[in-house]
């Protein structure tokens, strides 16, 4: 219960089907695991969109359908309609579970990334008191990464909660982040929508200056699509099923820079802004989750079956006081 609305076993399972990490063989322990997880967030969810009608958000047509043909493009529809049967949902379900996540990133966007502003004077007080960090040494490249793995995160730090867990999923959803970056989407909000790294994906992929004497210790897949690449280009570095979109941002030489040079002052914004979103985001996630009066009936049951959820315990939750 949440504010007084409810959200059932089904719309839980259901989610737990749409995620497409349900495994045979899984022990029950981390099924229970997972769908305790998936409600937490649609806990969160319910809370942000109810935000949605006083803020004014909403999620137009045309860019639902877009968001519903990305996540089907490249899938004959036979196919995709076979993995919709395979997680037990529909093309209407889908289409409004994607309607949520977006209601959901729009109203975050609203309340979070749209207040953010960095001033002039924190731009130069950055470079003033870091200036050995752009004195480089060394020859060095600019690199942001989106990193996608084959097996269930511990952590998903991303704004979507999107958690590729098998080689198949991992290798499709690196195709779809290809074909929206080929598309024109910005790869800094693609990664911290999509990324599977807890440290960069909040900060937009962001790795900050990597020096060569670092890239040279690297795998020989990493150093292929940094080294002699073109800033501004992305490519693609797969080893053992895991995946890294590795984007050049700039090849630097080395020497001191200081905020005249090209790229530096518009460097340090986007790291004091998404520094400062990473904060602000937790904090009003955080504050909207303590203001809302929540019952979690799954996890009550859990603490009381000792980690079990007994089948007479599967009921609907009794009745609330009015």
């Amino acid at each position: 219960m949440v504010d007084g609305r409810d959200i059932k076993r089904a719309d839980v399972d259901k989610a737990y089907q749409r995620s497409g990490n349900a495994a045979q063989g899984m022990a029950e322990e981390e099924i229970l695991a997972a769908k305790l997880s998936i409600l937490d967030d649609l806990i969160l969810q319910d809370i942000l969109i109810a935000k949605a009608g006083p803020l004014k958000v909403e999620v137009p047509d045309g860019e639902l359908d877009k968001a519903f043909a990305d996540a089907k493009k490249n899938i004959p529809d036979e196919a995709f309609q076979q993995e919709l049967t395979k997680r037990g949902v529909t093309a209407a379900e889908m289409r409004d579970g994607l309607r949520r996540e977006l209601l959901t990133q729009k109203v975050i966007e609203h309340e979070v990334g749209a207040k953010i502003t960095v001033t002039s004077q924190e731009v130069t007080d950055f470079f003033l008191a870091n200036r050995n960090q752009f004195n480089l040494a060394e020859e060095a490249y600019h690199l942001a990464q989106i990193v996608v793995t084959p097996v269930r995160e511990q952590q998903v730090a991303n704004r979507t909660g999107d958690d590729a867990a098998t080689p198949q999923a991992a290798a499709e959803k690196v195709k779809m982040l290809m074909e929206r970056l080929k598309a024109g989407e910005n790869f800094a909000e693609l990664a911290m929508g999509y990324s599977e790294d807890p440290e960069t994906a909040p900060r937009g992929g962001d790795l900050g200056l990597v020096p060569m004497s670092r890239l040279k210790q690297a795998p020989p897949q990493l150093q292929a699509v940094v080294l002699k690449k073109t800033p501004g280009t992305v490519n693609v570095a797969s080893m053992g099923g895991a995946h890294t979109l590795v984007l050049v941002v700039a090849h630097e030489q080395a020497g001191q820079r200081d905020l005249s040079t090209a790229g530096v002052s518009d460097r340090i914004t986007e790291a004091l802004k998404a520094r400062k979103e990473q904060l602000l985001r937790a904090a009003y996630l955080t504050a909207a989750r303590n203001d809302a009066d929540v019952v979690n009936y799954l996890a009550k049951r859990l603490v009381e079956g000792q980690g079990k959820l007994a089948s007479t315990q599967a009921a609907a939750p009794p009745p609330t006081k009015k």
